[in-house]
């Protein structure tokens, strides 16, 4: 069997190559170009290191499409965007499947913390074992015909002893750091970088819980739901931001709990191993609303829009921060029922 596997260099990337060639895979390794900080060289190494066959995708006008003006776009529109839910279903893994259904290979691989399962004809992501860093979050969007063709050798492996074996193997990328949040702006500055393509947003009215207008904000990009720090105004007492609203420029405010909530409206769904054309009206699930977030048990109500199904969510208890722009995904026994972009 042959298999492509996608590489960034890293550990998780050039552990999973070795891997799969010690199991009788045909390996060959490909590195996604996407911005000027793709580290090609270093998935190159990486690749040499384990004897692999190595191949460079150019993606980069893909990805700016796909990944870097939406994001813009969301913060914009004040929103708080996850650039790696648009990749990977978009970029990464559409690219890598393209490629390999193209040149001959059965099947594509990453070094993500998940495995992909099948119930009744449908894929789906499963939770990694090692907890602490399972990705079945980020893959909630991937597509039944991009799932079919993945395998994901990390998926009942620890990093921890991963490290350790490439250490004595002699693998450099053992001694790498982990990837950057955001790998296109590799100083962290979102609101920099946003400022240099579209300019400086405009400045608006903070309004607090009683609907008075308590100060001037720097322009919506700088803000996000639940956030508490650097909001530059002070009102004696901790405050949060509650609601972000781009057609009137405003930002509101609330008091200690008021970035609470017991509801959400989701989104722009994605079906993983629950079958769309055999939806029942509600459901029970576990949901989580960001990455690191624990999963929250809820009620769904499925409900039909014009250009497709919304989720409307309810918590069994309030929830801090949930934010419209981020995914929420929905579990049940550790496997991606579905997921989508929250609205409200």
């Amino acid at each position: 069997m042959k298999i492509l596997l996608g590489m960034s260099g890293g550990l998780d990337s050039t552990y999973a190559a070795y891997l799969l060639r010690e199991q009788g895979w045909e390996v060959e390794g490909a590195v996604l170009q996407m911005h000027d900080y793709t580290e090609i060289e270093d998935a190159r190494a990486s690749a040499q290191a384990v004897g692999i066959p190595f191949h460079v995708i150019d993606c980069r006008e893909r990805f700016a499409r796909c990944v870097q003006e939406p994001f813009i776009d969301e913060y914009l529109c004040g929103r708080t965007p996850n650039p790696c839910i648009l990749c990977n279903r978009d970029v990464k893994f559409a690219a890598l499947y393209e490629y390999a259904m193209s040149h001959g290979f059965d099947r594509i691989g990453t070094g993500h913390y998940s495995r992909i399962v099948c119930e009744d004809g449908r894929y789906a992501v499963h939770c990694a074992d090692d907890a602490r860093k399972d990705q079945s979050y980020v893959l909630w969007r991937l597509t039944q015909e991009q799932l079919a063709v993945v395998h994901t050798p990390l998926a009942s492996l620890c990093k921890d002893d991963i490290r350790q074996k490439a250490e004595a193997l002699g693998f450099s990328a053992a001694h790498k750091k982990e990837s950057q949040e955001i790998c296109f702006i590799p100083d962290h500055d979102y609101a920099a970088y946003i400022t240099a393509r579209r300019g400086n947003a405009p400045e608006g009215d903070f309004v607090d819980w009683n609907g008075k207008v308590v100060g001037r904000h720097r322009g919506i990009l700088h803000y996000t739901v639940g956030q508490r720090k650097h909001l530059g105004i002070a009102l004696g007492e901790p405050v949060y931001v509650s609601a972000i609203d781009p057609e009137t420029n405003r930002v509101y405010l609330a008091q200690a709990g008021g970035e609470y909530t017991d509801s959400m409206e989701v989104s722009a769904l994605n079906f993983q191993r629950l079958d769309p054309e055999h939806l029942p009206d509600t459901i029970d699930a576990a949901v989580r609303i960001r990455y690191s977030s624990p999963m929250i048990p809820a009620h769904v109500t499925f409900r039909p829009e014009a250009d497709g199904v919304c989720a409307s969510v309810r918590f069994d208890a309030p929830v801090r921060a949930v934010t419209p722009g981020q995914s929420a995904v929905f579990y049940a026994d550790g496997t991606i029922l579905f997921g989508g972009f929250i609205r409200s």
